[in-house]
Order: structure tokens, then sequence, then C-alpha cells
């Protein structure tokens, strides 16, 4: 006697169907052609998270400084605190996501919060030699504005080709240059105690990193003119 079998797996529900092949392919098919947009969209996070700490440093100590009117130093110190929770909420996350242990986790937090604080530091003392256009406008950079010295330390970390050519003023500057002297200028001293004044170099430079720069100054709250007075050059201040 013969069994005759009758497959029912096509009167099945579809969730309890078998797969076929077909389904498989077109799954790994429908994965590929999603492959790109999940590359973009990490690669944009990774910006966003990369370029995060630096506006709420720069931007945001720039808001304290203009919006409640805190002196120079305490605008900076909030933005620099809030900056260094940010970095080390950064680092637990990514502890806790590799599951790393509490001894770890510790330590990256901490070494985080350090690097905020060394990279403030570094910034609001030392410029390059070859990021300033003569060893007088080197000397002249801790009297620029912490905040103006934070951004133009950010811009010199992205271009390293960054050249400032100007910071403090005085009358007989612009007597040397045949100009009359400009008692408006926010190239001499502020009531605030700091130079709120730098220009950047243009001159040589391609076009789209002008561009970058002056957009970039502008992101993080100065103030930007392009202008050719006795050269062309990108005029950044903190009003």
């Amino acid at each position: 006697m013969s069994i005759s079998r009758i497959d029912v797996s096509e009167l099945a529900p579809p969730s309890q169907r078998p797969a076929t092949r077909s389904g498989g392919r077109s799954k790994r098919r429908h994965r590929l052609l999603l492959f790109p947009f999940r590359l973009v969209k990490w690669a944009l996070l990774a910006v966003v998270l990369a370029v995060l700490p630096f506006l709420l440093l720069i931007r945001g100590g720039v808001f304290a400084y203009h919006q409640w009117a805190l002196a120079p130093w305490l605008a900076l110190a909030i933005s620099a605190t809030a900056t260094t929770l940010l970095l080390a909420l950064y680092a637990l996350v990514a502890s806790r996501r590799i599951g790393a242990g509490k001894g770890l986790t510790k330590l990256t937090t901490r070494a985080a919060a350090l690097l905020a604080c060394a990279y403030v530091i570094y910034s609001v003392m030392f410029v390059a030699g070859g990021n300033v256009k003569s060893p007088e406008v080197r000397a002249e950079y801790t009297a620029l504005h912490p905040l103006l010295r934070l951004g133009a330390s950010a811009l010199i970390l992205a271009d390293s080709e960054s050249v400032i050519t100007d910071a403090g003023r005085t009358p007989d500057f612009y007597r040397r240059m045949g100009l009359p002297p400009n008692e408006a200028s926010l190239h001499f001293e502020q009531e605030s105690g700091f130079v709120h004044a730098l220009d950047l170099r243009t001159i040589g430079r391609p076009e789209w990193r002008n561009r970058a720069a002056e957009v970039a100054f502008r992101a993080m709250g100065f103030h930007t003119l392009r202008h050719v007075g006795t050269a062309d050059h990108l005029h950044v201040s903190l009003r």
C-alpha cells in the first residue's frame, strides 16, 4: 500500500512557511542596496559627534560672553566644563557599548576629561610658529581674547596651513602704513583687557579654503569680513 503525502506548506500562514532561496537572495540584495546609505549615515554621525564638542566649547563660550555678559575667563570656564562633561559622556557610552569593566570605564572617562582640559590650556597658551606671519604676531597671540584663541586653534587643527597675519595693533601701526588710526578697531585692546580681532591670510590659498574658514568662524559665533585693506585677508572679530 502506498502512502501519498500532501504538501500543505502553501496552506500555512506566511510566518510559518519555510524560507525560499529566492527570498534569501532578495534580503541580501536589499542589504547591499542599503549599505551605502548606512555608511553615509554613520559617517555623518561621526562628523556630528566630532564637531559638537568644538561648537559647545567655542560657540557656547561666545554665547555665555555675549548673552550673559560674563568675564572672558568665566565664559570660557563654563563652556570648557560643559565640553569636558560631554567628552566624558562619550567615553562612558563607548565603554559600555564595548562591554568594558568598571575600572576601564572610569579610566577612559577621566582620560577624556583630561584631554578636554589639556586642549583648552594648549589652545589659549600656544600657537605654532608656522601658523603666524612673524614672531611679533606670535608674541601678540596671548593678547587675543581667549575665545578667539580657541577659534583660531580649532581652525588650525582642521587646516594646518592657516596663518594669522595680524592680531593686536597700536596707532603707530596705522601711521607706518600711511593710514589714519582707526580708534574703533577691534585690533586695539578692548574693555575686556583683550584684543577682539585677528586677520588670516587668504593670498596664495585655494578659495574654497578661505570660504571654509569664513563659514567655520561664523558657525563658532564670530563675525567675519573679507576685505582688502593693506592686503586681501579675512578679518575675524568678537563683538
